[in-house]
């Protein structure tokens, strides 16, 4: 089951966590995040995946949550943080917000951007040097629309805008990694966009990453596992009958 990411903040609350990983072995650090997302499930979150950066020791964690107050999204935030303790010793918190998705498409006609584990997605993030983040938003919006039909290999994507920062990030999700740097060379960015960017946010950063983990499909192998498929059921059937068978945030960001 692919992990989903809404147009709209009609229903789920976004949260993004980015930690910069200082251990060497990461395994420790994931399992960590793992059992994060599970107990975060418990308090309402409906979609939750871990991204690692492909350049660097980037690590961000995505969740949607169900739609809450402003006041329960602090005391939410505080629990998280309370939460988040274990892992202090293996990486640094480097920001952490609450988000609202208000533009989103999609080249399949869903209703949302789709990923999986092993997907490409890129993230970028701009901040407003003044306390309004509207005009930021309104262009980031107008050129999400103008090209976003023209970025070949592109799934979906989606802009969200912070909770309590000028901030504005949009993610977008990839049929694969060469199909991402196909389009950051042909687009010449430096050219094209961050001319219109810079006046309102001096502060861009841009990483591509790797889904490393989805919660959602890891409930599905679990699933499976306690119930297993008429086929296995049958194969368990004949092995019974004698007719047994061999089973057989360093920098990360890319200047743009």
């Amino acid at each position: 089951m692919s992990c989903f990411v809404p147009f709209n903040d009609k229903n789920l609350d976004i949260s993004l966590f980015v930690f910069r990983s200082v251990v060497v072995i990461i395994e420790d650090l994931m399992d960590a995040l793992k059992q994060f997302s599970v107990c975060c499930e418990r308090l309402g979150c409906a979609h939750c995946s871990i991204f690692k950066s492909i350049h660097g020791n980037m690590i961000v964690w995505y969740g949607a949550w169900l739609k809450r107050s402003d006041e329960q999204k602090k005391l939410l935030d505080a629990t998280l943080m309370s939460m988040l303790q274990d892992v202090s010793s293996m990486a640094i918190l480097l920001d952490h917000s609450f988000f609202n998705a208000y533009a989103g498409e999609s080249k399949d006609g869903f209703s949302g951007a789709k990923f999986s584990t092993g997907d490409t997605v890129s993230l970028n993030a701009l901040l407003q040097s003044s306390d309004d983040s509207a005009d930021l938003s309104y262009l980031c919006l107008a050129l999400f629309k103008s090209y976003f039909l023209k970025m070949e290999g592109v799934t979906g994507g989606v802009c969200f805008k912070c909770d309590d920062l000028p901030r504005v990030v949009c993610l977008y999700v990839w049929k694969s990694l060469h199909s991402c740097y196909s389009w950051l060379l042909t687009t010449d960015i430096r050219r094209t966009i961050k001319p219109y960017l810079e006046p309102f946010s001096p502060d861009i950063k841009y990483d591509i990453f790797r889904v490393v983990y989805v919660r959602n499909e890891e409930n599905m192998l679990n699933t499976h596992h306690l119930f297993p498929s008429p086929k296995m059921q049958e194969n368990v059937g004949n092995n019974e009958g004698g007719q047994r068978k061999q089973q057989g945030f360093e920098k990360s960001e890319i200047e743009v």
